[in-house]
């Protein structure tokens, strides 16, 4: 399997070195054809608003649904979370993102407030089984609420942290600075 990580902004060196860690080969992709030559995509951490607006800029919008449609794994992590989602936030709204709409949910932006507020937290993700998640939050965002075909994964302070639906996974949190392979490795099983 070829992961391509979208190069545009964000901690994408991270999810690189993560990726290495487990034997799973890994590319930077910031254009059209680098993104139908991998057979996952990641969209990483960074800052949502910057991600939309360079997405929009090199006009990638179109070519990551249409990944989506070919039901290849798709894992949004934190600003990727937000990108992912169907409905913004006031804060979202406001900034102007334009959001890919691949997974029926409302994002709130910074669900666990500014980057001071940042933490570490060991959560159940039923999926994993075993032992408790190290779950990483930097000015985390989460979901409100999710539609029907959409399954959480996982919940903290009663808000999503992490979901699925179909091929397309998101996580609130940044498993590619956790140090355990587990989420990865399942989200991109699919």
């Amino acid at each position: 399997m070829k992961v391509g990580v979208l190069a545009v902004q964000g901690d994408v060196e991270e999810h690189q070195k993560a990726l290495t860690k487990i034997n799973v080969q890994s590319r930077s992709v910031k254009d059209e054809s680098s993104i139908k030559a991998v057979d996952a995509l990641i969209i990483p951490g960074g800052e949502s608003t910057t991600i939309s607006k360079l997405i929009q800029h090199h006009g990638l919008a179109d070519c990551i649904k249409e990944f989506a449609k070919q039901k290849k794994p798709l894992i949004g992590t934190c600003a990727g979370m937000v990108l992912l989602a169907r409905e913004g936030d006031d804060q979202v709204r406001k900034t102007r993102q334009n959001l890919l709409g691949l997974i029926d949910a409302k994002v709130n932006r910074n669900a666990f407030g500014s980057q001071r507020e940042s933490f570490e937290e060991k959560i159940e993700i039923p999926v994993l089984g075993g032992n408790p998640y190290p779950c990483v939050f930097i000015r985390a965002p989460a979901y409100e609420k999710t539609g029907a075909n959409v399954e959480v994964l996982a919940t903290y302070q009663g808000k999503i942290i992490a979901a699925r639906e179909g091929k397309v996974g998101v996580t609130s949190f940044h498993p590619e600075l956790s140090g355990d392979p587990r989420l990865l490795k399942h989200l991109l099983e699919g």
